[in-house]
């Protein structure tokens, strides 16, 4: 196989109009891969440290020159000449190069990049599809379709935090194929738009991932509206089109109280609060209900929710292998929201994933919410067999790239969904 010619990279701007990181990798073959890394909002503590230049004067601060001179700079000299043939090698050396738990120094939006650039020019080199690519970095894997989690109402940090809670998606867990959830998808959209419209006089103002943000009065209304909005569109709640819940518990916690609604919670009380919602509303997976460090409640939660809905970590978990290990020993979740730019290569990507497929668990592959129209996370999505995929609203390109990606992914390979765990 070829090896490394150069590596480059340049900053770019990401669906926020901030800037991002895209490398390209130049194999010595002729070979070319080139990608970009998205950027979170709703940031986890144990996240790999995107670095940012920090100047005031330039993108507020958001800047990424830094990055991207680690990359043409130090990374490069570090690749050139060497064989592209193993990702998990290359990756690990990355690793080493940086040298901090974080990616601190040479920033993970660096390392990222160039990771994922090295996967589309090895795929490229070889003839392959990426997504089966990214299958042969894994020892095995399932040839299945991704169900789709669709945003469809936004709060907390993707919209100004109008309501406590970040997200209200979709699940057309009544769909057979990609084509028909994003049909079904389209109908629930327009009847919540119109309810938008007409109740709330509100224009289809966006938020981050393109998802609504009317002023609801508060979190259950915000679901309600959501039960209203698949109703409105022929659907039966639960049954042809279910909900799941990013609640974003860190966002609004207060020392140990969670604050919602305007009124302080203890853990305990919150899990009351999440169970009730999981009673009351078709909901089948619920994401951070919790806080990042509220570890000893997270079993509680557990429990108290696991027969309805999947328990995931976001924030708890930062796609990090020892707090996966962690939540796994402790019975704190039994889902995985993968986020690849949370630990900043594909290799610790694919670990992360790989341990929690040996625990029993559910994975989500996920975008971010400042992304590009780069569409490799559907390729990983598919490619590594997720059970769902959380590519935010049916709006925006960033969005779309990766749903329309889907949709040809669909076409050419033939796969069709994975089992489906819940039932209403």
């Amino acid at each position: 196989m070829s090896v490394i010619e150069h590596v480059t990279a340049r900053e770019i701007l990401d669906c926020r109009g901030r800037p991002t990181v895209e490398a390209c990798c130049v194999l010595r073959g002729g070979a070319i891969g080139k990608a970009s890394v998205p950027s979170g909002a709703s940031t986890g503590a144990a996240e790999a440290h995107e670095l940012r230049d920090r100047d005031p004067k330039r993108y507020g601060g958001y800047g990424c020159l830094k990055a991207v001179a680690n990359v043409n700079g130090e990374i490069a000299q570090h690749l050139r000449g060497s064989s592209i043939e193993n990702q998990a090698e290359l990756d690990r050396r990355l690793i080493a190069l940086d040298g901090t738990r974080q990616k601190s120094r040479l920033g993970a939006n660096a390392i990222l990049a160039v990771s994922l650039a090295l996967a589309r020019a090895a795929a490229a080199e070889t003839g392959l599809p990426l997504w089966r690519y990214f299958a042969g970095l894994l020892p095995h894997t399932s040839a299945t379709l991704p169900r789709l989690t669709i945003n469809l109402f936004s709060g907390g940090a993707h919209a100004g935090g109008q309501v406590e809670i970040q997200d209200s998606l979709i699940v057309p867990v009544g769909a057979d194929s990609i084509a028909r959830s994003l049909e079904m998808a389209f109908d629930v959209y327009a009847a919540a738009a119109k309810i938008c419209a007409e109740r709330y006089r509100m224009r289809l103002l966006r938020a981050d991932e393109g998802g609504l943000a009317p002023a609801f009065a508060g979190v259950e209304e915000m679901l309600a509206t959501t039960v209203e909005a698949i109703t409105a569109a022929g659907y039966e709640p639960g049954r042809d089109v279910a909900m799941a819940v990013d609640i974003a518990s860190s966002q609004f916690r207060v020392g140990a109280a969670y604050r919602i609604g305007g009124v302080d919670r203890t853990s305990c009380e919150m899990i009351g609060l999440v169970r009730g919602w999981v009673e009351r509303f078709p909901i089948v997976s619920v994401e951070d209900g919790l806080s990042e460090e509220d570890w000893d409640n997270w079993p509680e939660l557990k429990v108290a929710i696991e027969d309805r809905a999947l328990v995931m970590g976001d924030d708890l978990l930062a796609t990090q292998v020892d707090r996966i290990r962690r939540a796994a020993l402790s019975r704190a979740a039994d889902a995985l929201l993968l986020k690849v730019n949370q630990c900043g290569t594909l290799t610790e990507a694919a670990d992360a994933y790989l341990l929690a497929r040996a625990n029993g668990w559910t994975v989500t592959l996920s975008v971010r919410s400042g992304d590009t129209e780069d569409d490799w996370p559907a390729d990983l999505a598919v490619g590594w067999g997720a059970d769902y995929f959380k590519g935010g609203s049916i709006t925006q390109s960033e969005r779309l790239a990766k749903y329309n990606r889907l949709l040809g992914l669909e076409a050419e390979t033939g796969f069709g969904f994975g089992s489906y765990r819940f039932a209403f």
